[in-house]
């Protein structure tokens, strides 16, 4: 009886470990707005980009730590659509009053989409850097680079030691 107890208990865990990971891939419809939500997992490189990653697209950008220590932002380089990058690679660069930085890719990719608003305002990093400030939208190569980014918590904890 206690064997069966376990293979139940084990079998439920493993039940709710695969609902829970198709869930962050898959839409979720909501009946009360009609409308669907995405599950969106964010990570981010110990050079301050992030990397919202969304099936197999990621949108990277630089944080808003990285934001904050350049200063005023007057210029943003990107890269072409259809452009390719290995994980690390420098793919554009940003400049401000006080700085230039290169921006490096977190994961190896296509870059499928540029924000284009940012040539004209590139001071929109500066007031929204992590939302409609995006730099690229990337088709992710090789998932498995992921695995070497940094989730929020251990992101904050390396701005934290940073700072001091």
């Amino acid at each position: 009886a206690s064997a069966s107890i376990m293979f139940a208990n084990a079998t439920r865990r493993s039940m709710f470990q695969a609902l829970r990971s198709s869930a962050r891939l898959s839409s979720v419809s909501s009946p009360s707005f009609g409308s669907s939500a995405r599950f969106m997992t964010t990570y981010y490189t110990p050079a301050h980009e992030y990397c919202k990653v969304d099936g197999n697209v990621a949108t990277v950008g630089i944080t808003d730590f990285a934001q904050a220590a350049l200063g005023d932002i007057v210029f943003v380089d990107l890269p072409e659509p259809d452009d390719e990058f290995e994980a690390k690679d420098s793919f554009g660069s940003v400049e401000s009053v006080k700085a230039a930085s290169d921006v490096y890719a977190p994961v190896s990719g296509k870059v499928l989409e540029v924000n284009e608003t940012l040539s004209d305002e590139p001071a929109l990093v500066n007031t929204s850097a992590e939302d409609e400030a995006w730099f690229i939208k990337l088709e992710i190569t090789d998932e498995s680079e992921l695995s070497e980014l940094m989730g929020a918590d251990a992101y904050k904890e390396h701005c934290e030691k940073e700072a001091h």
